[in-house]
């Protein structure tokens, strides 16, 4: 049976006009109306054409694994305690013994998607599609099935690459510009849902630089139909390019509800062409720890916009060798702006092992610009801050809602804050305090106040003085917990 679609039109609008309009007023309706309807796009009478056109470069992927029967010590099921069939398995397995023998492997398989990127057999999935598979099929529109390899995975971004080796050059599609998607555009995804073989949804660019839980994240959201199955597939514009790579969907039931995501063709493009080249990802390195500007952390170092990415920590890496140091808010990094520090992140994993990049970073009041020569991050996942020397000052303060005082190595024994801890321990904080609202604790280290290191209450208090002077609401204090460095930005008192 054929469905068709019913327009409903949506009653007129009542809207009660004077009764004398000049002409000139109503010819600039009629213009601004025509104009509107001009520059809105209608749905497209069909989808068929672009999915005929698309099809032969979709495919279907199929993978099996080989997995350990999990059960009990001798090789048994396992039922859940309280089960109805308790009892029986119970008897069963009395009734037939022990069951000495070793529980056998079996064979677990999976469904997902994928598309040709080139004539010669390259295929792009998700990782989590193919991930620990021993055999991978890929099934053609036209039926024909071949065995893939797997050239290269990416984790990160959730992306892998296969090869086939076929007899004729395949069809396959090219990548779109996802910048150049906007929300509400027309968008198609295809796939293999639920199993059930090829298929075709439609729908709209719902949203664009959607994160959900890694660093490179760059989804587009969308509301055509995705559901499992169709992981790995691609999401095409009305051109049939590639944009996205259908990879996750928000779903209380497991089935879609109009939101799924698809990983932008912006970041897909770069990790495919690495795990072509190099079979796996090389990305840029800096070498810092970051976190974002708020409101308060602008105001208490003079930063008239927040924005930006504040560095809390330079190890040893090539933002050390540049002289990127602690308290830099980075600004723009290879002429381009820098909001935050998911941007940054971006910007710097996308960059060329090697490069050298000019950065520009906002010290003391005005800006400075840096060159600095990326490493890889592969290489450098992990890399160890450098450690710095203690300084004993057996004093306590109240400073700022806290209770502080300089670090001793019998203080940094007790408190487990290890040998290399240096600045000033917090040992109390008052509940009713800013500082227990944004977070501090006893054993919070404070290393700077004001962007200049402290070593004693004296620096501290010295700090607070400077930034009263200079009119600041705000100072900022560098905190370390359990050697992890963070920002915080705490008011002055009157």
């Amino acid at each position: 049976m054929t469905s068709h679609a019913i327009s409903i039109p949506l009653p007129a609008e009542r809207v009660a006009l004077p009764r004398f309009v000049p002409a000139a007023l109503l010819g600039l309706a009629i213009v601004v109306a025509q104009t509107l309807g001009a520059n809105a796009r209608g749905a497209p009478e069909s989808f068929a054409e672009l999915a005929e056109t698309v099809s032969p470069a979709v495919v279907n992927i199929t993978t099996a694994t080989t997995v350990a029967t999990v059960g009990d010590p001798h090789g048994g099921p396992i039922v859940p305690e309280g089960s109805p069939f308790e009892d029986f398995f119970r008897d069963f397995m009395e009734r037939n013994g022990p069951g000495d023998a070793p529980s056998r492997p079996r064979r677990s398989s999976a469904l997902g998607s994928g598309f040709v990127i080139s004539e010669d057999g390259y295929i792009v999935t998700n990782n989590h599609v193919i991930e620990k598979a021993d055999e991978i099929t890929i099934e053609f529109y036209s039926g024909e099935e071949l065995d893939a390899e797997v050239v290269g995975t990416d984790p990160n971004t959730d992306l892998a690459l296969l090869k086939v080796e076929a007899e004729q050059p395949l069809a396959f599609v090219p990548w779109g510009n996802s910048d150049e998607a906007r929300v509400g555009d027309w968008v198609m995804a295809m796939g293999n849902p639920l199993g059930q073989g090829f298929s075709v949804s439609a729908g709209i660019v719902s949203a664009r630089g959607r994160a959900l839980s890694g660093s490179y994240d760059d989804f587009i959201q969308t509301d055509a139909a995705i559901n499992r199955g169709n992981s790995g597939g691609p999401l095409f514009n009305m051109d049939g390019e590639v944009i996205g790579i259908n990879t996750a969907i928000l779903s209380p039931n497991g089935g879609s509800i109009g939101i799924g995501f698809a990983m932008s063709s912006r970041v897909a493009v770069n990790v495919i062409d690495q795990l072509q080249e190099y079979g796996e990802t090389r990305r840029g390195w800096l070498g810092v720890r970051i976190q974002d500007v708020t409101d308060d952390v602008a105001d208490a170092i003079g930063l008239e916009e927040a924005r930006g990415a504040l560095v809390t920590d330079v190890p040893e890496g090539p933002a050390e060798e540049a002289g990127v140091l602690s308290g830099d808010v980075i600004l723009s990094f290879d002429g381009i702006d820098v909001d935050d520090t998911r941007g940054l992140v971006q910007q710097v994993g996308n960059s060329e092992v090697g490069k050298s990049v000019r950065m520009t970073v906002f010290r003391d009041g005005k800006t400075e610009t840096l060159l600095v020569t990326l490493g890889r991050r592969e290489v450098a996942e992990g890399a160890v801050p450098a450690t710095a020397q203690k300084t004993e000052e057996p004093q306590d303060a109240e400073v700022l809602g806290m209770t502080v005082t300089a670090v001793t190595e019998e203080l940094a024994a007790e408190m487990n804050l290890g040998s290399d801890a240096q600045g000033l321990v917090v040992k109390e904080v008052a509940e009713d305090s800013e500082a227990f609202e944004k977070g501090l604790r006893a054993g919070d280290v404070i290393t700077q106040a004001g962007q200049v290191e402290v070593a004693s209450i004296e620096d501290l208090e010295a700090r607070l003085e400077e930034a009263t002077e200079a009119g600041r609401k705000s100072i900022l204090l560098l905190i370390r917990r359990a050697g992890e460095p963070r920002f915080v930005a705490l008011t002055i008192a009157d």
